[in-house]
């Protein structure tokens, strides 16, 4: 099982990235669950500065911005 974390405050676009991975995760079919980081200092102990930022198992794949549900799935098919 894969643990997808969003890493944000809770902004629109971190509530759209959000949307964006579990449809990604979902068109996958892959066994996950999902973890909203909203806490400052747990985002900045990823090495997160900008945020919406997306982590699976504790990895940054990506920060800063919210990517089309296509390229969220070439990330977690990884």
């Amino acid at each position: 099982m894969k643990t997808i974390q969003i890493l944000g405050t809770g902004c629109a676009k971190c509530q759209k990235l959000a949307e964006s991975a579990k449809q990604a995760a979902d068109n996958l079919g892959l066994d996950y669950q999902m973890e909203k980081v909203t806490d400052i200092n747990q985002i900045m102990s990823f090495g997160v500065m900008t945020t919406p930022g997306l982590a699976v198992d504790g990895k940054v794949l990506l920060t800063g911005k919210v990517p089309a549900v296509a390229e969220i799935e070439k990330l977690l098919g990884k």
